[in-house]
């Protein structure tokens, strides 16, 4: 018999303007808009047994997921194919994963993007939907690590 698992795939609060930033991209924070975002993913996970955090190592992607991790007491694990230009592959590491479920993914846009394409490739959604605004999140049940249900979330 195969496995079911649930992901939580939030993309990032908002953040400080990117062109507005003159240092490593990497370490651009969240800005107070964000802070106030991620704080309130607190709530929105409150009926949900999270029994990991794994996230892009960017600052902005931890700290959007650092107040439900404290709620939690649960360690933010930082991993690279969460990171921008990842792509779709870096997901996919988790969803085929048999041991994960009820897992928190904080990533970028650009994931995001390429999750709702695929999403809607494998006729899991029936058109591509452009939403995944900063600090949104999109639940998506795998069976056997492939996407069987998704439902959007909008940003807290």
């Amino acid at each position: 018999m195969g496995y079911m698992a649930t992901f939580y795939v939030v993309r990032h609060a908002k953040a400080g303007s990117r062109s507005h930033w003159t240092g490593d991209d990497r370490k651009r924070p969240l800005s107070p808009k964000g802070e106030k975002q991620a704080a309130r993913l607190v709530d929105q996970f409150n009926k949900v047994a999270v029994t990991a955090i794994h996230s892009s190592p960017y600052l902005r992607c931890v700290q959007t997921v650092e107040p439900l991790a404290r709620a939690r007491k649960l360690a933010v694990q930082p991993s690279r194919d969460l990171q921008e230009g990842r792509g779709i592959a870096g997901l996919y590491v988790f969803f085929n994963n048999p041991d994960l479920d009820d897992v928190v993914l904080s990533t970028h846009g650009d994931l995001m993007w390429e999750l709702v394409e695929d999403l809607t490739k494998r006729r899991v959604l029936p058109a591509f939907r452009e939403q995944f605004d900063k600090g949104s999140t999109w639940v998506v049940e795998v069976e056997d690590g492939a996407p069987v249900t998704a439902r959007y979330i909008p940003a807290p």
